[in-house]
């Protein structure tokens, strides 16, 4: 059964201007793992960046479709939110239910797509039971 569905884009413009934070500064909204991955293609940072971001933003509203009398900030699901990369390269989304005062929910299945252009970053969450 589908609890939620989010999508999201974000504009790569927005986010060229992060390229040049320090890890301190991009860990408020992304993990060690998502910071390692964007820095490891510089020419792709900002296209990586706004990805990921968008997985972020696409799952706070698949959250807040799935759990529709709570509110979640934007910068608590981006701290219970990392995107990371299967063996075969597809991304898949790590959350840490504890930050978004839910219990663990392990019988909750999360779908990720993501893309990105050189301008536009675009993901689509599916929240199942």
């Amino acid at each position: 059964m589908i609890m939620g569905i989010g999508i999201d884009s974000v504009e790569v413009a927005r986010c060229v201007s992060w390229i040049g934070y320090s890890s301190q500064q991009l860990s408020r909204i992304f993990s060690h793992d998502e910071i390692n991955y964007a820095s490891s293609n510089p020419a792709k940072k900002a296209e990586r960046l706004a990805a990921r971001f968008a997985a972020k933003e696409a799952f706070c509203k698949g959250l807040h479709a799935a759990y529709p009398g709570n509110r979640y900030s934007l910068l608590t699901v981006c701290r219970a939110v990392a995107v990371l990369h299967g063996g075969n390269g597809a991304p898949y989304l790590v959350v840490d239910w504890r930050l978004l005062g839910l219990d663990d929910q392990q019988g909750i299945r999360i779908h990720l797509s993501i893309t990105h252009t050189k301008t536009v970053a675009t993901a689509y969450v599916v929240l199942e039971l």
